[in-house]
Order: C-alpha cells, then structure tokens, then sequence
C-alpha cells in the first residue's frame, strides 16, 4: 500500500514536471491536458452509518489528443484519513473515456473510467484486516476555466464505486454461499477535485 501511495505521489510530481519541459511546444495547437490538485472523497472505506468520515487526497491524471471530442483518460487518485480507531490509506487507478467541448474561455467534459483500487491492509474499525483491493468505476465531469492558452483551473465532480466489503463463506457445503463480514460499509462515493490543467 505505502508502495502504491508513492508511486502516486511520483506520479503527481512527473506530470507537473512534465508539463514545463513541453513548454517548447507552446504555440502548438491543443493536443493533450494535465491535471493535478486536491481531491475530496465522501466517506472512508469502513464509514458505516453513524460513522461516516470524508478523506483528504489529490488527483492526478492525463487525457490524450481528441478524435471528434472523444479523448483517452487515465486517472490516479490517494486518500488518507483515519475512521472508527483505523488509517484509510486508498487510491484508485483507472482509465476510460473522456468527452468535451469548448464555448468560449470554457471547456466541459464527461467521463467514464474503470480500474482498480487498493487499500492498507488493517482498514476495518479497531484495525481488523480487511480485503485490500476492488474492480472500481467511475463516472463524471467537470469544467476548465482557462487563464491562458495553456493553463486552466479545474473543478470536477465523480460517482465513484469500489467494493472492499470482505465475504466469509457462509455454509460449508460444496454450494458455498458468501456474506458480508461487515453490513453497512459503502460502495458508493462522491468524489470532488479541484486543480490545474496544462494544456498542450
């Protein structure tokens, strides 16, 4: 987990380099856009009701050059914050589609991603070890407010869903039949970014 959360922070940090050693191309048309800056989820992974805690993050991610709108995403969020006496450390990779159109100094998008997501391995209330990663998908969009050519400030809003919730068998029969461990915990989050956008 420690190794995923670094691997997202150098991830975070070359896509910002990134961004100043392409300036060369800077009278180049639109091809490919940036992103990076605060990201906010709604509810830890063990935020059960009466529970319910929001984890503090950041995003990072790049969409490719548009045919007719349609652009080629991939995305890496983290989030850290501690819930019922155990450390939420979760970050999700994913990819998929991005659509957008430009009016004016604006440009809106909407996007569908899939992937994975993974998680410390002690996250469940009082630290019990729980289930360390989920399929997850990702559904959205957002608005580019542009300062220049090449630099925009962005806002986004995601349904995200990812499922860590474990399952035990529950009768020892060669027809096995699982349930949840825990009931409660949530599958369905929102998920709010705020950052900048380089274009180029």
């Amino acid at each position: 987990m420690i190794a995923g959360r670094r691997l997202g922070f150098l991830l975070c940090i070359a896509i910002l380099f990134s961004g100043s050693a392409l300036r060369a191309q800077s009278e180049a048309p639109e091809h490919h856009q940036i992103t990076a800056g605060y990201s906010f989820l709604s509810n830890s992974i063990d935020g059960v009701p009466g529970a319910r805690k929001p984890l503090n993050g950041y995003d990072a991610a790049m969409a490719f050059s548009q045919w007719h709108g349609l652009r080629f995403k991939a995305d890496f969020s983290a989030f850290s914050g501690t819930n019922q006496g155990a450390q939420q450390n979760v970050w999700f990779i994913m990819a998929g589609g991005q659509y957008g159109w430009r009016f004016g100094r604006e440009y809106g998008f909407v996007e569908a991603l899939m992937g994975e997501a993974g998680i410390n391995r002690y996250w469940l209330p009082n630290k019990v070890r729980g289930q360390t990663a989920s399929f997850s998908t990702l559904t959205g969009g957002g608005l580019d407010t542009g300062l220049n050519r090449h630099i925009a400030i962005r806002v986004q809003g995601d349904f995200l869903y990812a499922n860590f919730n474990p399952a035990v068998a529950a009768l020892p029969t060669p027809v096995v039949i699982y349930q949840a461990v825990v009931p409660g915990l949530p599958n369905y989050f929102a998920r709010m970014s705020a950052g900048l956008v380089w274009r180029f």
